[in-house]
């Protein structure tokens, strides 16, 4: 059951991506999902060199032996980052899925289709996921709306997204935003994605490295808890709201540069948010979903509960069709 394109092309038992979160994607998360039958991906922004991430690779090879993707983040940085580096590194590791992100893979395309490897490229916008397909992509993940980290700038939820880039597009559909448990698994499907992406539940999971404190938080959230902001730098991102998120937004409001706000916006300071559980430190990505978390559990659990409330679901909607 839920067997789709996605679980076929990328040999996992269930069609359900872990997200890319960047310093919260490593090896004992990534494998985590692999192992509960779902595909773990591995964030190679988080790493200052190529070695390192050849390090957590190889990390997370001990931990399974079941498929796992690295994302490749092609958002501008304000560091110099080796992208072919890494790129060569996963391949040289044996990794056979890779995942994009940001701008357009196409200059990578060439490199990552090597041999068996399959590409998969996350936008937030339909007609990004034609050019995706155009350039050679596999499969594409389109982000909703109510997603964490950057949604894009168009304020389309999942509901809308996800059925226009099925129209849109012949590769295979992941849906991402707004996913939680069994009920957006379900409905995901049913607006034709073959498979769901999740970050902000999996957050909340034993084996995800975010400080206890920020999971503490998380069971107490309403879907109400997060903002948009980024958007005077044309780079929304949906945030925790805190005093921080909110600074940022009166200084859009005002008119602020970049060069003004990256102090505000740092990455490093959103870490020391994950790290440490301060939520008044910076700026930390989190989905709308999570007015839906109410229990930290482990990621089998969360798996397996999406799967079994999924089928529970169906067999109740197939009782309401009947005549």
């Amino acid at each position: 059951m839920f067997e789709t394109r996605i679980t076929e092309m990328f040999a996992i038992k269930y069609p359900i991506l872990q997200g890319t979160m960047q310093w919260l994607s490593t090896a004992p998360l990534v494998a985590a999902v692999s192992e509960a039958g779902g595909l773990g991906i591995l964030a190679s922004a988080m790493f200052s060199t190529k070695e390192e991430l050849r390090e957590e690779i190889r990390k997370t090879k001990s931990l399974t032996s079941k498929p796992f993707a690295v994302n490749i983040n092609l958002f501008p940085t304000m560091r110099p980052v080796d992208l072919e580096g890494y790129i060569d590194t996963a391949l040289e590791e044996g990794v056979n899925i890779i995942e994009t992100s940001g701008r357009s893979p196409q200059p990578y395309v060439e490199r990552i289709k090597q041999g068996d490897v399959k590409l998969m490229h996350k936008v937030a916008r339909a007609r990004d996921a034609r050019t995706a397909e155009r350039a050679g992509c596999d499969a594409v993940t389109i982000v909703g709306f109510e997603g964490a980290g950057h949604p894009g700038m168009d304020d389309v939820p999942t509901m809308v997204h996800v059925p226009v880039t099925v129209d849109s597009v012949s590769i295979p559909v992941i849906a991402a935003g707004g996913i939680g448990d069994a009920r957006g698994f379900v409905a995901a499907l049913a607006l034709g994605a073959e498979g769901v992406c999740l970050g902000t539940r999996f957050m909340a999971s034993h084996e995800c490295p975010v400080h206890p404190k920020f999971k503490e938080w998380m069971l107490s959230a309403q879907q109400t808890d997060t903002m948009i902001i980024e958007r005077s730098i044309m780079n929304a991102a949906r945030v925790v709201k805190n005093e921080v998120a909110q600074q940022v937004l009166e200084m859009e409001n005002r008119g602020a540069t970049l060069e003004e706000l990256l102090p505000v916006i740092s990455g490093e300071r959103g870490r020391q948010v994950f790290d440490e559980g301060d939520l008044s430190a910076g700026t930390a990505a989190c989905g709308e979903v999570v007015g839906l978390i109410h229990e930290v559990l482990s990621v089998r659990e969360v798996i397996e509960g999406i799967i079994s409330g999924a089928k529970a679901i169906i067999e109740r909607m197939q009782a309401l069709a009947r005549p």
